[in-house]
């Protein structure tokens, strides 16, 4: 008998996290739907050959038992009945626009638009949102970067990233690259950098991670006193010379007043306030005013926690003040496709104390919109209010903000007090359970998607992924729902489409002039232009990769604005032959494509800000340093005396877009850890029951007892507490949802990021220990 030949090797990307590292998969199972076998795509230019054990359970994900395959519409009683894809979008289309009509297009917040492996999708949403006057937005972006995103817009004009492949020295605060990566194949990146004795790994973080465990220096800082300690840190490079004054002089403005500042600071008081020997900064001092270059990483840990906005600030003057921007192995602005950060306008009016006034703001609390993003812990208040101007609809794409929110129960009665909530995604989410109508979504292996955090330098790489399989029956892709909304509210005549459908089977030279021919004539095709190239250029790609026409208007752009970059990688050219090379390239490979080379000095020409110089003064962030100096900290309580970072990435955690359990190979991912000291002071034993409580909720948990936690830090993992159907069907939560716990209040005073990382605790042994 003849053995079957083995399923064919095909190349895609794992989604589980920003890194979307290029895998190779088998397919099999039931009508070949199911994901077999996956490893490392050596061939993939970024990652070669590069994954991490969480790729392995992808079919996870694919072949989730929770995934939609009928739009959903809520009955009076609060369950959901199926309908067919014409009621839905003819229903949700009229009642979005009878809210823009009696109230204003502008009480429709968008929220979402892709998660860490499908940005694509969510590219395709501005054409319905401006149909129906929709202005504001948010994602989860809002919860984590705003306060990043503000400071670095200020001080080196754009989004930043550290060369790790090249650098010298390493610097990462509030990161755990082992487990949640942040640059392309990080465990080889580590492990080369721990043997190289002429490098340096330096890790801050409370707790003794798998990182932490590779570092030359652990700076094992207190939760919640980061700021003090990188100010420490930034002081002792000031009062001990360690600066690089002649970088600055060529090329940064804004110093003099931000050395001044750091002379003043109390370097051993911040210190031992922030639980470091005095040693150890002085030791990180040297290190980094005399490396050769320096990457640094910054991540949740500091960003949503206390001060995480100044933190941020500190962070960009490590690498300003010892002159690590601007070269290979240092911190750098890579080329992008498309940036995930919406450039923030810096507003030319300030106050008497300097700082930025003018700003835009939310429409019912007047809070700073950063990055274009209304900040999510305000979400909440601007619906639950008779203020005239709430936010009375909400369409949601692809996220989760139920469960991923900070203060879960407030973030329902919000979705539930508006006039209309929709909801696109895959599966029944926690969102999805509070939505007047869910539209089911095809899988990012069911369709053409695309990462946008493409961040590397010298050298940066982009993904276009091919559909593995056709869309489970009854699902649409993204792009397809928001045209199909677009055409019920604002629909072309077809005699308008007609030359680019024409125009496209010509070849994309001839579908550029036509472009550019219609938009002249009818103002629409810009205003809906990705809604356009969908209709009129997607059906003329390789089967299945319609989803990819938006990147030809991308690969324009970034032909007219990258073109030194772009032709060193091969894509050369006037500006529209490069971009239509890089296009063609992007769909035929269905795999990494390097789009851009750079040389050392680019980062200087990306700089937005006034002549390429960086700028290190922003009064408002200065202000907040030298605030430092009261030593108010944010502090337990007697009735909650230990530290919860609510959310801690594991060996089997990553983003809920996996939410079947089983992927979870060992019991540690549900566990919540605790120093042993404290164990045995309240009586708990390793694998025993306990009750934690906070301001919000009080839940049981399974305890672990941890050497690496400090005393009074404990943890709870990520992307657990997610409600999912058992072997008879039945719903069942497994694990803690760490937001049931946080409070919407403990937030950032600048950007309203939340402190999912200090969540004041209390911990109490159940029964038998």
């Amino acid at each position: 008998m003849t053995e079957a030949p083995a399923p064919e090797w095909k190349k895609t990307a794992c989604v589980l996290c920003g890194s979307t590292c290029g895998v190779l998969v088998q397919l099999g199972g039931k009508d070949g739907r199911e994901i077999v076998r996956v490893r490392g795509d050596k061939a993939h230019p970024g990652t070669k050959g590069y994954t991490c054990n969480k790729a392995l359970q992808l079919n996870y994900y694919q072949s989730g038992k929770d995934r939609l395959d009928s739009p959903l519409r809520r009955r009076d009683d609060g369950s959901f009945e199926k309908i067919d894809w014409d009621t839905a979008i003819a229903e949700i289309a009229q009642r979005f626009m009878a809210i823009r009509d009696e109230f204003g297009g502008d009480k429709v917040l968008y929220y979402g638009g892709g998660g860490q492996g499908n940005h694509l999708g969510g590219g395709y949403s501005p054409a319905f949102r401006r149909a129906i006057g929709s202005r504001y937005r948010g994602n989860a972006l809002a919860q984590e970067k705003t306060g990043l995103s503000w400071v670095f817009d200020r001080m080196v004009g754009g989004f930043y990233h550290g060369d790790f492949e090249h650098c010298q020295t390493a610097f990462l605060v509030g990161k755990n690259p082992w487990q949640s990566n942040g640059f392309p194949r990080a465990r080889v990146t580590l492990r080369q950098m721990a043997k190289d004795p002429n490098r340096k790994l330096i890790v801050v973080d409370p707790r003794i991670t798998e990182t932490a465990e590779l570092a030359d220096i652990h700076l094992r800082v207190k939760p919640g006193r980061d700021a003090w300690l990188l100010s420490a840190i930034l002081g002792q490079l000031v009062q001990q010379d360690l600066i690089d004054h002649d970088w600055l002089a060529a090329h940064a403005g804004g110093h003099d007043e931000v050395i001044e500042a750091l002379r003043d600071i109390p370097v051993a008081d911040y210190a031992a306030f922030a639980g470091i020997p005095m040693a150890q900064v002085e030791e990180t001092a040297e290190i980094l005013g005399h490396t050769d270059s320096l990457s640094v990483l910054e991540d949740l840990g500091i960003e949503m926690a206390p001060n995480s906005t100044v933190n941020s600030y500190h962070c960009i003057l490590l690498f300003l003040l010892t002159g690590n921007f601007g070269k290979i192995g240092a911190v750098n602005l890579p080329a992008q496709l498309v940036s995930i950060f919406s450039a923030d306008r810096i507003s030319d009016q300030r106050d008497e104390a300097g700082h930025e006034v003018g700003y835009k703001t939310t429409p019912v609390t007047n809070s700073r919109i950063i990055s274009g993003l209304v900040p999510c812990n305000m979400l909440p208040d601007e619906i639950l209010t008779d203020h005239p101007d709430r936010f009375r609809a909400m369409l949601i794409e692809s996220a989760n903000p139920v469960h991923s929110l900070a203060d879960a129960k407030r973030m329902r009665e919000a979705l539930g007090a508006l006039d209309l909530c929709v909801v696109i995604d895959i599966a029944m989410t926690e969102t999805a359970r509070e939505a007047d109508y869910i539209l089911p979504a095809a899988s990012q292996y069911e369709k053409t998607e695309m990462a946008f955090f493409n961040f590397e330098f010298p050298e940066n790489c982009g993904h276009l992924r091919g559909p593995l399989m056709a869309p489970l029956p009854g699902t649409l892709s993204e792009p397809e729902i928001h045209a199909r909304l677009l055409e019920a509210v604002d629909p072309f005549d077809p005699a308008d489409l007609e030359p680019l459908h024409q125009a496209a089977a010509d070849g994309l030279d001839a579908y550029a002039t036509a472009f550019a021919r219609a938009a002249k004539g009818n103002p629409k095709i810009n205003q809906y232009g990705a809604y356009v190239l969908y209709r009129t250029l997607g059906p003329s790609l390789p089967d299945g990769m319609a989803e990819g026409a938006a990147l030809w208007a991308i690969s324009q752009m970034f032909a007219a604005t990258e073109g030194l970059s772009l032709a060193r990688a091969g894509f050369d050219g006037p500006p529209a032959t490069a971009g239509n090379k890089l296009f063609s390239a992007l769909i035929e490979a269905q795999s990494g494509v390097v789009f851009s080379i750079d040389e050392p000095d680019a980062s200087f020409h990306r700089n937005r800000l006034p002549g390429g110089m960086v700028n290190l003064h922003i009064p408002e962030m200065l202000d907040k340093v030298k605030e430092l100096a009261t030593f108010e900290a944010a502090e337990t309580s007697d009735e909650f005396p230990m530290v919860l970072a609510a959310g801690e990435r594991r060996s089997y955690t990553a983003n809920t877009v996996v939410r079947d359990p089983a992927w979870a190979k060992s019991n540690n991912a549900l566990t919540l850890s605790i120093n042993p000291g404290d164990a045995a002071d309240l009586g708990i034993n390793d694998g025993g029951t306990a009750r934690l409580t906070t301001a919000r909720d009080s839940v049981e948990v399974v305890v672990e007892v941890d050497k690496r936690m400090q005393a009074g830090h404990i943890s709870l993992p990520n992307g657990f507490g997610l409600s999912y159907p058992d072997s008879n069907g039945n719903d069942v939560v497994t694990g803690i949802s760490p937001n049931e716990l946080t409070a919407i209040e403990d937030r950032d005073d600048f950007a309203y990021t939340p402190w999912h990382k200090f969540v004041r605790a209390r911990l109490e042994a159940v029964g038998g220990r």
